[in-house]
């Protein structure tokens, strides 16, 4: 399998993982992951992982090539939609090269594949995954991930939190790219508000160390009344955001990795869309919880009808993420903490 990123894309590839090692146990797996991505899922039962660091470049390549010099694999999943995937898939000595439909393949992927997935128009990328297992004669499809968390992710996390219950809010998309999937920092502080005053929960905001991600934190946090925020932008590991997602009450978080992270851990969880299409990319378990404005933002900066442009293409107007309104996401946030059926509630072994 080479699928190097993105961490939202990686969980939900984990599925068809399991679908693989259903149909066919003790099936060797290898995955070709990149550097942040491995340290997501470290430890998945089954796999064995050859990590590239996008960062290398060729001489990467030439690193990995010669690492697996001696395997020779049945089948090459060609997972990545990217040339720079395509160029080190012509490294790896495989029988039969799988990869995507011409419809959606990028970069001309195709043309390093001997065989392509069937055609599946307007497919969410959960489903695109799985199509690989189809293809290859796979009958049980059902969703499982199995993510592995380590007891010393869970204990970060308790260092974080204590025993207090909490939303977790994850408020900013990749800060390197500009994608404008962010919302605004007054919104996030009116839910928070609204969660701590309504259900007593306190509210962690997590992300990665950069500079605009510890900005958005400190606004937001300056929006809200003493206690009722818990900062720990840049403060946790990979697996410990996993293991403080599967103790949160409820996940909060535009399109990025940890709506899909909080997917993989059965955590209710609050996608924020408008510039992506969530009928394409939404939490797959959660899609009835989605914020979504993609149609309204379609139409007011792109002046088209949704049906009318490219599957997946995002809408790029820093204005986007604004048409998302405080009521959208206070009333999904509502509706999952008082479902009646909590999905972890009925996942949790019995205690008996």
């Amino acid at each position: 399998m080479l699928r190097l990123s993105a961490l939202g894309d990686v969980c939900n590839l984990v599925p068809t993982v399991r679908a693989l090692q259903r149909q066919w146990p003790g099936v060797r797996i290898t995955w070709i992951i990149g550097k942040a991505e491995h340290s997501l899922l470290a430890g998945l039962s089954g796999v064995e992982f050859v990590v590239y660091d996008k960062a290398s470049g060729l001489a990467g390549m030439r690193r990995l090539w010669r690492e697996l010099g001696d395997a020779r694999f049945d089948v090459l999943l060609h997972m990545q939609q990217a040339l720079r995937a395509s160029v080190l898939s012509l490294g790896l000595k495989a029988k039969v090269r799988v990869g995507y439909d011409k419809a959606r393949a990028k970069d001309a992927q195709h043309w390093f594949t001997h065989r392509q997935l069937a055609p599946h128009p307007r497919a969410h990328v959960l489903e695109s995954f799985l199509d690989f297992a189809r293809l290859l004669g796979v009958e049980d499809t059902s969703l499982a991930w199995d993510m592995p968390v380590p007891e010393m992710a869970f204990e970060e996390a308790t260092a974080l939190t204590g025993e207090a219950a909490y939303l977790l809010m994850s408020p900013c998309a990749n800060p390197r790219l500009r994608n404008f999937r962010n919302w605004s920092a007054e919104g996030y502080a009116a839910v928070i508000e609204h969660a701590w005053a309504q259900y007593g929960l306190k509210t962690v905001l997590t992300g990665g160390g950069s500079t605009q991600e510890r900005e958005m934190g400190e606004r937001i946090a300056a929006l809200c009344r003493p206690g009722a925020v818990i900062d720990a932008i840049g403060a946790t590991s990979l697996k410990g955001l996993l293991a403080l997602i599967a103790g949160a009450r409820a996940v909060i978080a535009p399109d990025s990795g940890p709506v899909h992270m909080a997917n993989a851990m059965g955590t209710p969880v609050v996608g924020l869309f408008a510039t992506t299409n969530p009928d394409r990319a939404a939490p797959y378990l959660w899609r009835d919880y989605v914020v979504n404005r993609y149609p309204d933002a379609v139409r007011a900066y792109m002046h088209r009808e949704p049906d009318d442009i490219t599957w997946g293409q995002r809408v790029r107007h820093p204005d986007a993420m604004a048409l998302i309104r405080v009521d959208d996401v206070v009333e999904r946030l509502d509706a999952l903490l008082v479902r009646p059926n909590d999905r972890k509630e009925e996942e949790r072994p019995d205690e008996a």
